[in-house]
């Protein structure tokens, strides 16, 4: 959620600075809006003699690698060369280098907000592909990025800790005094916090979250896979956001650890773009239609919830929330300001 406060330091006087920089390459153009009978051989051919992918990602580098050697099997003599980051700091180390004349990224893989982020700064690339009709609506809206994979952000308990006949079904249920000092939340969720209070109803929505916060408090961890991690060890009971992907790979594990579906659950559209002036456009694109198709059996391998219809397995009975990143950025500092003073007991 920082990304969306923060937004404003990268914005137009930037990129007014660096505007003689962003022309549009021809062969980056030619290589995103070629549909020919012949597209996936062309790309192959293009790509093998390009032979490299230089791609920023905030997956992590254990999830990241299980795509990038299965890629690198199926191509031979592509190679991609992965850095790995916040979504925040791909934002600003990517400004700053286009700034520079930099053209050295080939592809951002990442979540919504940081994708926006790319395409108000004008630095991606639309690619028009025929996986565009395989993808559920949420991956294939956006103009300049798609969506590779939904990042369902859940509730999560430690099973040796909390018997299942006291699991909260609703987050009304966090009110009881028998959850003092322990559940947690992760620092960055605003944009969660955002959407799961405007669903309820502003009013509402602000005052529930209050009067768990005096009466039972929040403990405050900083990253979805560490917060994931410390519920399977024992060191947090419960947590209010957590990324389902890696709880369900824990418990896969044996570890003791489960979903808690209270609902709304809320969902981030995680994908990958383009970036205008990729110096390996070809191969990037054939990538990026590998892991919208082949790919996502491999993500949905490892408790990831596809974006392609064909893999797209969302839990039963779960009504998911899309954050809407476009709203979130502009507004931003309201919500990171209301999360922090009430989720996190940090007065401005």
């Amino acid at each position: 959620m920082k990304i969306m406060s923060s937004l404003a330091g990268l914005s137009l006087a930037c990129m007014t600075a660096f505007s003689p920089a962003l022309a549009q390459n021809a062969k980056v153009v030619e290589a995103a809006n070629y549909m020919g009978a012949d597209r996936t051989q062309k790309l192959i051919e293009a790509a093998k003699k390009e032979g490299v992918i230089n791609l920023y990602t905030s997956q992590t580098v254990q999830d990241m690698t299980v795509l990038k050697t299965a890629f690198e099997a199926k191509y031979p003599g592509v190679k991609i060369n992965i850095w790995r980051s916040s979504s925040e700091d791909i934002v600003h180390r990517s400004v700053t280098e286009y700034g520079a004349k930099r053209f050295e990224v080939d592809a951002f893989e990442t979540d919504q907000s940081g994708l926006e982020a790319l395409h108000r700064e004008k630095l991606l690339q639309a690619v028009t592909s025929p996986v565009i009709e395989q993808l559920v609506p949420q991956a294939a809206a956006p103009k300049e990025w798609l969506g590779t994979r939904l990042q369902i952000i859940t509730a999560a308990v430690n099973t040796k800790s909390i018997p299942e006949s006291d699991w909260p079904k609703t987050y009304e249920d966090l009110l009881d005094p028998k959850w003092k000092g322990k559940i947690a939340v992760e620092a960055g969720d605003a944009d969660w916090f955002a959407t799961v209070v405007e669903h309820m109803g502003e009013a509402k929505g602000l005052k529930l979250f209050r009067d768990i916060s005096e009466k039972n408090g929040f403990q405050v961890r900083k990253g979805h896979t560490l917060l994931a991690n410390l519920i399977a060890a024992g060191e947090v009971p419960f947590a209010v956001t957590t990324y389902m992907f890696r709880v369900r790979q824990l418990n896969k594990s044996g570890a003791p650890v489960a979903p808690v579906l209270l609902q709304p659950a809320v969902a981030r559209v995680n994908g990958i773009g383009l970036a205008l002036n990729a110096p390996h456009p070809s191969a990037t694109i054939l990538f990026m239609d590998w892991l919208l198709t082949d790919g996502q059996e491999i993500l949905s391998n490892h408790e990831f919830f596809s974006t392609n219809k064909k893999y797209a397995q969302t839990p039963p009975g779960l009504e998911i929330l899309y954050v809407n990143a476009a709203e979130q950025i502009d507004q931003g500092e309201k919500w990171e300001k209301l999360f922090n003073e009430i989720m996190l007991k940090k007065r401005r």
